[in-house]
């Protein structure tokens, strides 16, 4: 715990003066004031980020954490555990549902092995295996604390090196089987929220199946009774090798003053346990989608987090994040590209009257 107190230390707020200044310009930009919404909001958040009013995101890459979780052995899910390893594979060849979006939109897809349990032959993986999967936590702890900081330090680590290798902006993606009921599983502890109310169908079970999975929950929280003060307890009980290091992730990126997306419903509980440990990365957070998955809004609401899309979308793997990027293009582009009142040669004077009041309410 020392090591990671020392690295979440590096983690800083915003610079409120990039902000200001950032809102400044808006104000100069010919259109009326706060009419394009959350586009303004990313301008200025990004430049709190970075720390410049302008700013492109030209190298975008979307880190995708892959580990199998021996909860499955509940009979939680409906697909088997090795499609964890087979679309890892596919990842690489840009040929699942966010990959083929990423490749569509030039984004490059980085996939880290930190748990798979089942043999692939694929050396486009980023090896960081840390276990064959995790335990059953309907039986035992997930994970040991040691295995839980490890996965967090290599999410971090691989972060920061694609930061420094010259990343703008990340997303935070995941594969592996039977993680929406480990992620239900902690966003219950975290909250105190009853299982019930964050538990999913995931990708899509029977009832008989649903019910179960609920129970699953419901009776690890209460076999390990994880300490919410706690993150890495959290994680470690009743979490998986993916979240541990799509936590350590977010905590990466906001060290290394990157912008950071989160995708659906599994991203975001990882980037609540972020929080929770370093309250300041939650204002380099960035979300996607608004997740069909039960307990996303629930996660959400607890990080601040507002999506900026709602598609119904529940795939995972972060397939919110190319949609994200471009969404976060577009403010970029309107925030550089857009002439000031002074440069179109118009008058802003009959902007006077609503400046600074809200005339926008129904």
């Amino acid at each position: 715990m020392d090591e990671l107190r020392a690295l979440l230390e590096t983690i800083r707020p915003l610079d409120a003066g990039a902000m200001e200044a950032a809102r400044a310009w808006q104000a100069r930009l010919a259109k009326p004031p706060g009419s394009l919404g959350k586009l303004e909001d990313i301008a200025v958040r990004l430049a709190g980020i970075t720390g410049r009013v302008h700013n492109t995101l030209r190298d975008k890459r979307i880190l995708v954490f892959c580990g199998d979780n021996g909860v499955v052995e509940e009979g939680i899910g409906s697909a088997p555990r090795t499609v964890t390893a087979a679309q890892a594979v596919n990842m690489t060849r840009y040929c699942t549902g966010m990959s083929a979006m990423a490749r569509y939109f030039g984004d490059r897809v980085v996939v880290v092995d930190v748990g798979i349990a089942d043999p692939y032959d694929c050396p486009e993986i980023l090896c960081r295996k840390i276990a064959s999967g995790t335990r059953n936590l309907c039986r035992e702890p997930a994970m040991t604390r040691q295995e839980t900081m490890q996965a967090i330090r290599t999410g971090w680590e691989t972060a920061v090196e694609n930061a420094q290798d010259g990343a703008d902006v990340l997303g935070i993606g995941e594969m592996g089987i039977g993680n929406t009921t480990t992620s239900a599983a902690v966003l219950s502890a975290l909250t105190g929220l009853d299982p019930a109310e964050v538990t999913g169908r995931g990708g899509g079970i029977t009832d008989e199946s649903f019910a179960r999975k609920k129970e699953v929950v419901a009776r690890a929280l209460a076999l390990h009774r994880p300490r919410r003060e706690d993150p890495v307890d959290v994680l470690s009980k009743v979490g998986g090798l993916d979240l541990a290091a799509m936590c350590g992730a977010f905590l990466g990126a906001a060290a290394e003053r990157r912008p950071v997306v989160a995708d659906g419903f599994i991203s975001v509980v990882a980037a609540l346990c972020a929080a929770r440990l370093c309250p300041a990365v939650g204002e380099y957070v960035f979300g996607s989608h608004a997740s069909f998955e039960r307990g996303y809004a629930a996660a959400a609401a607890e990080l601040k987090l507002e999506p900026w899309l709602r598609l119904d979308m529940r795939l995972g793997e972060g397939s919110g994040c190319p949609l994200a990027f471009e969404v976060m293009d577009a403010a970029c582009a309107a925030a550089n590209g857009m002439a000031t009142f002074e440069g179109a040669a118009i008058d802003d004077g009959y902007l006077d009257a609503i400046r600074g009041k809200d005339c926008f309410t129904v």
